[in-house]
């Protein structure tokens, strides 16, 4: 009869506990991505911005879905092959692959009309649809995606990109944001707007870029935005940000541990805004 008061007390504990936890649903791409994949940053990134989140708000539970290299497109392409539960709330971390991808931003009438994955404003759609099929009544927080500078890959330096202090494809990566900034304001959906946040600038993404000087051929640790004028090949030069290089981000665009911790905390104060904890 103890042992049988104690197993019922015992569950009574964990329904009780498990009743408390708010379940959050983070779509987005690497940046998302790789905080459960340390390895995959070279170790560069101890703690990213979904478990800063939830080590602040400890009723939280996180679910992952970012998916490396995705665009608002692949998203909305993929919508119910990916496993979205139902959740308490949702948080879209999108656009930043959609303009170096040269996909169109679009205009506020391809989402209002719903045309479809031709553009971020029409993907976006899907998604949102997607969410309020899943749970009516969640909250929804949308996340413009952060400038970036100059990305090389650690593990491999052919992949690498300019930063967003010029346009691809005819496009700026500010449209982006912008439309993100649009979405919500028509939809009355809160968005944090990391573009425009004076922590996020071009110029503290990293401390420095290590190349070559061009005339005495020696490596040098040139600042933003002198760096952007110096070529870079990727297949004889060094690695170009080394450990002391990295600032906001460890390789221009993914947030390190200053950079997450950034982000969380403005994560953080926009859920409890919104009611998504207390």
């Amino acid at each position: 009869m103890l042992i049988r008061t104690f197993i019922i007390i015992g569950t009574l504990f964990l329904f009780s506990f498990t009743e408390k936890q708010t379940v959050w649903v983070a779509i987005g791409d690497s940046i998302t991505y790789l905080n459960d994949r340390p390895d995959e940053t070279g170790n560069r990134v101890a703690k990213g911005y979904l478990s800063r989140v939830v080590e602040g708000l400890p009723d939280l539970l996180y679910i992952n879905q970012g998916h490396n290299g995705w665009k608002s497109s692949d998203i909305a392409g993929k919508i119910e092959d990916l496993g979205l539960g139902k959740a308490d709330v949702y948080t879209v971390f999108l656009g930043t692959n959609d303009w170096w991808g040269g996909r169109p931003v679009g205009i506020i009438d391809d989402y209002k009309n719903n045309t479809g994955t031709n553009s971020v404003f029409g993907s976006f759609r899907i998604i949102i649809d997607k969410i309020r099929q899943l749970n009516q009544a969640a909250k929804i927080v949308l996340i413009t995606p952060m400038q970036r500078n100059d990305f090389v890959y650690l593990f491999d330096a052919n992949n690498n990109a300019h930063g967003s202090y010029k346009a691809k494809n005819g496009q700026s990566l500010e449209a982006f944001a912008n439309a993100v900034i649009a979405i919500g304001k028509m939809e009355n959906i809160p968005v944090i707007d990391l573009y425009h946040d004076p922590l996020l600038d071009l110029e503290h993404m990293v401390n420095f870029k290590r190349l070559k000087d061009p005339r005495s051929g020696k490596y040098v640790n040139y600042r933003y935005p002198e760096f952007t004028t110096i070529p870079f090949d990727p297949k004889n030069d060094e690695y170009p940000y080394p450990p002391q290089a990295v600032n906001i981000t460890y390789d221009g665009l993914h947030p390190s541990d200053k950079g997450n911790a950034i982000i969380s905390k403005k994560v953080i104060n926009t859920f409890r805004q919104i009611g998504v904890v207390q």
